[in-house]
């Protein structure tokens, strides 16, 4: 693939780095262009809105549908900004492009099925148009997959693309609602440099106070832009209320925010620097579900009469650990502290289970 244009060049002013803003999904007219006020005077020119919403269970909000798109159309006309939203099958396509959406997106769910993203992909290809499409990375950390999403869009005869990082779900507690899991971004960009990403801290963070720093670290790492949920009253937001910004709030962050007008000497290390911080983060989140499982057997120990330390148990893991290891080129000085301290914590949990369930 390449020959990919600019996601929108008509002006030659468009913002930069480019700013995608607006509520999760559109719920009232009042509410999608009060946003839309706002968000133009802060200088944002492409609005954001969900009208169709997929949801993961039946019964939750799942959009206010096409009457939306009316909305979106009051938008364009009052305030001058160009409109963008999710579609996720061959009608909402049709639908959004006759009502005059200048920007698709497809979610994240959409692109990790092939035969939505090939009706998707026909349907573009029978209509003959020219509109940006944003591609999501599919929800598990796949990224052939987000690559064969983007090829059958391209195939289509779509230039304007743009690679949307949102995160990628992970099972159990998490810091992030989705793990950044930046090196895959950074190796869809390694393999098609000329592809616009943007970054969704929204998603990737699932909470508010999260963006700001997301926004930054992707900003830091190279990224064209950004995609920001934004709605005037965020706890009552009818979906992801949690990781939604007031407008204002938004302002704020954007005036904070520090970015490269050029390439600088550090980038490298600092897309480094940020995949240590993904490491350490996905760590800490291993070690603690160690410790849970290690607390489950000092109850069992405890139950059954059992010593809490089982030192043929730990020369064996100890043995097995130090060869997986080695296979890895870590060495054995240092996995055998690791796992020293490890064998330590974890007696101490299993202690404090004895010991609280005593008294």
């Amino acid at each position: 693939m390449n020959g990919f244009k600019p996601i929108i060049s008509d002006d030659g002013q468009t913002q930069q780095p480019l700013i995608i803003a607006g509520p999760c999904s559109a719920e009232s007219q009042e509410q999608v262009l009060q946003t839309a006020s706002i968000l133009k005077e802060a200088g944002i020119s492409i609005f954001r809105a969900g009208i169709w919403k997929p949801r993961t269970k039946p019964g939750g909000w799942e959009g206010i549908g096409s009457e939306g798109l009316l909305w979106l159309r009051m938008v364009k006309s009052n305030y001058g900004m160009k409109v963008a939203t999710e579609v996720a099958c061959r009608q909402h396509v049709i639908e959004a492009i006759s009502s005059g959406v200048d920007i698709i997106w497809v979610g994240a769910r959409t692109c990790a099925n092939p035969f939505a993203m090939q009706e998707i992909a026909d349907t573009l290809e029978m209509l003959a148009v020219d509109i940006p499409v944003l591609i999501k990375n599919p929800v598990n950390p796949d990224i052939e997959l987000w690559i064969g999403g983007i090829e059958r869009i391209y195939n289509a005869g779509i230039r304007r693309i743009c690679a949307v990082h949102r995160g990628f779900s992970v099972y159990g507690k998490q810091i992030y609602r989705n793990q950044p899991q930046w090196h895959l971004p950074i190796e869809l960009h390694r393999r098609f440099p000329d592809l616009p990403i943007i970054h969704d801290p929204s998603h990737v963070g699932g909470k508010r106070e999260f963006i700001s720093t997301l926004s930054q670290q992707a900003l830091d790492m190279g990224f064209d832009g950004l995609m920001i949920e934004t709605h005037p009253d965020p706890d009552k937001a009818l979906s992801d209320k949690n990781q939604q910004i007031t407008p204002d709030r938004l302002v704020e962050i954007l005036a904070e925010l520090q970015c490269r007008t050029k390439e600088h000497s550090d980038e490298l290390l600092s897309q480094l620097r940020h995949q240590i911080d993904d490491c350490d983060h996905e760590l800490m989140e291993v070690l603690s579900k160690r410790m849970s499982i290690c607390r489950q057997i000092g109850r069992y120990k405890k139950d059954n009469g059992i010593s809490i330390v089982q030192n043929k148990r730990y020369d064996e893991l100890l043995s097995s650990r130090l060869t997986h290891a080695q296979e890895l080129g870590l060495s054995d000085d240092f996995i055998k502290r690791v796992l020293e301290s490890v064998h330590s914590e974890s007696v101490r949990q299993q202690s404090d289970i004895f010991k609280n369930e005593k008294n």
